[in-house]
């Protein structure tokens, strides 16, 4: 697979480099990182080595000049053999080599918190192996390299440099964009549920341990979050369980092992919960499983950090093919209970939660059909059917509607227009007929209302009142 990165920038806001130690405002930077699937021959080629990609890091950290024998020692990672080691790995991504033909599914990448577009550059490289264009942006602050105190200011941030990047990927032609997934780690949850919310082009998230399950009132302060509009399928991978001691010792809230509060509240889409009980949060991302300290207290061996690390990777593609490719096969997969899928035992847990069924009321269209003046009455049924296949609208509350609003002179034509739609879904209905003659003989269409007591009587030759009518009608 290839790998590009470039700067582009955001003309619509304005950004400080905190280092320069001036006042001046420049356009806000937005480093891009793109993995995407290429055709071109590699032998003659050198791979990405990890090193090449902490370089990226350090320009979106604006220490750009930094020697690369400084980097453990600057940044996040204790500068031991066992790192400087990782440090000349090589990866399995080509840098700028040509793409590959067609058109393929797009991931977009939100890294945690202050973090790197790279930070998941293995997981990255995997999906574009796989058939995945995955583009992805440093989490920076709203003004400057960090982030402020007001974290739901820098949600809403993040949540504009992902739609940025949605903009972005629609110059690429090789992008298919009609399927757009959204993917983050930790903090980047966080903004993709509102990148999702008002982005009807998302068809599906992956959460690697988002924020999301932790911090749902940094949601609930974002007034575009509705946990109503989570409508596409979701998939949260969250850390194993806290131990006790560390809770109690790193004065964490209990809670958060147990509480997910936008799990319970997403209603209109399938949602996937899966523990991964050899994994604390740093692991969900690269660069915490290559560089982090371990934690004695509840971390597992680096052979086990690593096998789970394989299968969060292996559920996210399983995912992303059955959502965005309609993979039977994949969906199988996510559908399998875990130890089917080969999974060891006890190293990950399942958890399928489907959408509540949903329901439409007669009130609820009453109330859309008085909104629109009772007009295209036909076509917003229609457009309510195909969402809730079940919905019907009994044939005796659309009579006494259409009696309601024709016998008053300020609506007496939205009466008809309710009973035209009646007749239209209840063709054989002898009493909406003579419904609709009533209304337009009130109305006085006399002429109308004739052809409408005529076709009652068709229905119902035994119809009192049509045969009066018509009698009084045709002296």
């Amino acid at each position: 697979m290839g790998f590009q990165h470039y700067k582009a920038y955001d003309s619509t806001r304005t950004y400080s480099r905190i280092y320069d130690y001036t006042n001046k405002k420049i356009e806000r930077p937005i480093p891009v990182s793109i993995w995407y699937p290429a055709q071109q021959n590699v032998d003659d080629v050198e791979p990405l080595t990890v090193l090449d990609y902490l370089e990226i890091l350090k320009e979106e950290e604006e220490w750009e000049h930094l020697p690369n024998d400084q980097i453990l020692n600057w940044f996040y990672y204790q500068n031991t053999p066992a790192n400087q080691k990782h440090l000349i790995e090589e990866s399995t991504a080509y840098a700028n080599v040509e793409f590959a033909n067609g058109k393929f599914p797009v991931v977009i990448y939100r890294p945690s918190f202050q973090a790197s577009s790279i930070e998941n550059f293995m997981l990255c490289e995997y999906l574009a192996s796989n058939g995945f264009v995955v583009i992805s942006s440093p989490s920076r602050g709203t003004e400057t390299r960090w982030f402020s105190s007001n974290n739901a200011k820098e949600i809403e941030t993040q949540a504009r440099d992902a739609e940025f990047l949605i903009k972005e990927i629609g110059q690429l032609s090789f992008v298919d964009y009609e399927k757009i997934a959204l993917m983050g780690f930790s903090f980047g949850g966080l903004s993709n549920i509102i990148v999702q919310n008002r982005n009807d082009n998302i068809k599906a998230i992956v959460s690697l341990d988002g924020t999301e399950r932790y911090q749902y009132g940094l949601l609930e302060q974002s007034p575009f979050f509705d946990s109503k509009k989570v409508d596409v399928p979701y998939i949260h991978m969250a850390q194993k369980e806290i131990p006790e001691t560390v809770l109690k010792e790193d004065k964490i809230d209990f809670e958060l092992n147990t509480v997910f509060q936008l799990y319970d509240s997403i209603t209109n889409s399938k949602v996937y919960r899966l523990r991964f009980h050899n994994l604390t949060h740093s692991y969900f991302s690269t660069l915490g499983v290559l560089f982090a300290n371990r934690d004695e207290r509840q971390d597992k061996s680096d052979s086990e950090i690593m096998e789970s690390y394989k299968w969060a990777a292996i559920y996210t593609l399983n995912f992303l093919e059955a959502t965005l490719n309609k993979n039977k096969k994949a969906m199988g997969f996510i559908e399998n209970r875990p130890e089917n899928n080969g999974v060891g035992k006890k190293l990950i847990t399942q958890k399928i939660k489907q959408p509540t069924k949903q329901t439409f009321s007669f009130q609820d269209f009453n109330q859309l059909a008085s909104n629109q003046n009772y007009e295209n009455l036909i076509q917003l049924h229609d457009s309510i059917v195909a969402m809730y296949p079940s919905f019907e609208i009994p044939e005796g509350s659309l009579n006494i509607l259409g009696l309601q609003l024709v016998f008053n002179p300020k609506t007496s034509l939205q009466g008809i227009n309710v009973f035209l739609l009646a007749t239209t879904l209840y063709p054989d209905s002898s009493n909406l007929y003579d419904s609709l003659g009533e209304g337009y003989l009130f109305f006085g269409e006399k002429k109308k209302a004739i052809e409408s007591f005529e076709e009652s009587l068709a229905l119902n030759p035994q119809n009192p009142n049509a045969i009066d009518r018509l009698k009084q009608l045709k002296k």
